[in-house]
């Protein structure tokens, strides 16, 4: 009998299943657990996943904050509106009065730190500084704001003196009076403008202009450290409030880098250094990096425009053709750049305007002067016109201030200062038949002995410069300062309105006047008083304050309007005719010059501070060892 053989030794499998059956069940399963550990490690955006099965590393604190800084994100990041700041100190606070960490770095450093009886009471109300994170739309980087207020050395706001004492109580008369004249100009603008840059105050309307690229509400950012200067405080508020809810940066036209650098940049930096507030160092930051395409050239030097929509850049079109970049735009941005590199922790800020001192170093200047014109490409002068006044003017003055905001470290800009100065002397200095003393403009070897107002700074400047001359040179430059701002007056003294020209001649036996209606209008500008003040610092000769009130009642006269003031197109003519535009740098500047001279010295120490082109505030880098030894 046939018997079919089974294989009794195989045990039956539990779920029934063979050797053959079990094996592709294994394979299966194999394959399976590669695949989940596969996903688990290798795709996208599984951090989550890993959370649940790897240990957390351990990381330092704040590397990731390096890593970006260092990668510079944000200038790809599309703007978005900052979270509302913290509460600001209102502008009656003021200054440092407690000793700063002795761990501090040697650096500038961000909360809030009272500083002075009036600051200390505000404080207490609310302040803080705690930085926006990323989320928030923040830059990350910390930066040790009551540090930096505990190094300097006089309250922000100032000390008052004995009001008691009539003299006293006149200049305090004179200086709400000029108060009174910022708070008269920006109710007016915000009544009809707000948040357009600037204000017409015979139309009542506002102008956006085309310089800040899309940018709007220059007038506000322009005069926000006034209003904190003035102890403003609800139009301080008001304009803050404006910053963190309405400023974007999102705009996509065509910008000038040296308007935006000193108004916007400038402003959002004082504003922060007074204030502490987050939200200014955010946003400037922000547009800081705006601009960074400007100096996408073979030299370095950056061109005039930036687009910030497509990135690109171009000179203007009246500068050579549109082959040059002037001398005024790309060498004054020092001061601001530097402020923005300690910020942020981001070099390329710093690096960028010490490239432009290297090529400036390097180029041969005609009889040590430096001309208004360079190509941004080749690095070579395209015309030899010199000029104080306008395209020249605040490179020389950001040479000297680049000295004292490095509380005097830096050797480099001081050289460069004095160098100029003399070839100034020796070349554009004259003194006219009538002695009055003017620096005009050199073409090439031939002067043109006019004096533009923009010129006018230059009193200020040659003063503020004097005590770090050579010490045989100190009278002498004390002495030309008082001249050259003597002269100035005299461009004001000989008008109808007792207001100065746009420029002024020294030929025919005229003097100090202008010889022509294009050049006979007056815009609100500051030069002038700017002098005033930086003299009455130095001399404290009443004249000063004199000439300066003297600016006071004809502004009220000439360019006071119902809804705002206005420049006036002919000084020579006692009848005004305005121009209808309130000029954003007439809230930055002239009247803060104006109050400023009837203040006492510490309230913004030039101990303390170095002021932008545009009369921005922006701190002097005390070191450790330099800081006040009290509160």
């Amino acid at each position: 009998m046939l018997m079919r053989k089974v294989p009794v030794f195989v045990p039956a499998s539990p779920w029934g299943l063979r050797l053959p059956q079990k094996f592709v069940f294994l394979l299966f399963l194999s394959g399976l657990v590669t695949l989940c550990f596969g996903a688990l490690f290798l795709l996208p955006n599984s951090s989550r996943l890993k959370r649940l099965f790897l240990a957390p590393r351990t990381q330092q604190p704040g590397l990731e904050v390096v890593a970006e800084v260092a990668g510079h994100p944000l200038a790809r990041e599309p703007e978005s509106p900052p979270n509302p700041a913290p509460a600001v100190p209102a502008p009656g606070g003021g200054d440092a009065s407690s000793q700063a960490s002795p761990r501090r770095r040697n650096a500038w450093p961000r909360r809030p730190h009272p500083t002075g009886a009036r600051e200390a009471a505000t404080a207490a109300r609310g302040g803080g500084g705690a930085a926006l994170g990323p989320q928030d739309g923040g830059v990350p980087f910390s930066f040790d704001f009551s540090a930096f207020r505990s190094r300097l050395r006089h309250p922000v706001l100032g000390t008052r003196v004995d009001e008691s004492k009539e003299p006293q109580s006149l200049v305090r008369a004179r200086r709400e009076k000029i108060k009174e004249m910022m708070q008269f100009a920006w109710q007016s603008y915000k009544l009809y403008a707000m948040g357009k840059n600037e204000l017409r105050p015979l139309t009542r309307d506002g102008y956006e202009g085309n310089m800040f690229g899309g940018l709007s509400g220059a007038t506000i950012i322009d005069s926000l450290d006034t209003l904190y200067l003035m102890e403003l405080q609800e139009e301080f508020q008001e304009a803050k409030a404006w910053v963190e809810e309405n400023f974007h940066l999102n705009v996509s036209g065509e910008a000038s880098l040296f308007e935006v650098n000193i108004r916007y940049i400038g402003g959002l930096l004082s504003a922060f250094y007074l204030t502490g507030e987050e939200v200014f160092r955010v946003k400037a930051i922000k547009l800081g990096e705006k601009l960074l395409p400007a100096f996408n050239t073979p030299t370095g030097i950056p061109k005039g425009v930036v687009n910030f929509k497509s990135g690109s850049n171009r000179s203007w079109g009246w500068a050579m053709a549109g082959s040059s970049s002037i001398l005024a735009e790309f060498g004054s941005l020092h001061l601001e750049f530097l402020h923005l590199t300690e910020l942020s922790g981001n070099q390329v800020f710093a690096e960028k305007v010490r490239n432009i001192r290297k090529v400036l170093r390097k180029i041969n200047k005609p009889f040590g002067l430096y001309p208004n014109f360079l190509s941004p490409v080749s690095g070579n002068w395209m015309q030899h016109h010199v000029s104080v006044g306008g395209l020249g003017d605040s490179f020389y003055e950001y040479l000297i201030k680049s000295w004292l905001m490095s509380a005097k470290t830096d050797v480099e800009a001081k050289e460069m200062y004095y160098e100029a100065l003399e070839a100034i002397e020796t070349y554009l200095l004259n003194v006219s038949p009538g002695g009055l003393t003017y620096i005009a403009e050199w073409r090439g070897g031939i002067l043109d002995h006019k004096m533009g107002h923009l010129a006018c700074f230059s009193g200020g400047m040659i003063a503020l410069g004097a005590e770090d001359a050579k010490e045989e040179k100190r009278a002498h430059y004390r002495e030309l300062a008082a001249q050259i701002t003597k002269t100035c007056h005299e461009s004001y003294a000989r008008s109808d309105t007792k207001l100065g020209p746009e420029a002024f001649w020294f030929n025919s036996g005229r003097e100090a006047v202008a010889t022509q209606l294009s050049e006979s209008y007056y815009i609100l500008r500051p030069e002038v008083v700017e002098s005033y003040m930086y003299l009455w610092r130095q001399t404290h000769n009443p004249i000063y304050r004199e000439w300066g009130w003297e600016v006071v009642m004809a502004l009220e006269k000439y360019c006071r309007t119902e809804a705002g003031f206005s420049g006036i197109q002919d000084v020579y003519s006692s009848i005004p005719n305005h121009d209808n535009k309130q000029q954003t740098f007439f809230l930055a500047e002239t009247l803060k010059y104006l109050y400023l001279l009837f203040s006492e010295d510490d309230m913004l120490s030039l101990e303390d501070w170095v002021f932008n082109t545009e009369a921005h505030p922006l701190p002097v880098n005390h070191s450790d060892s330099s800081s006040r030894a009290g509160g």
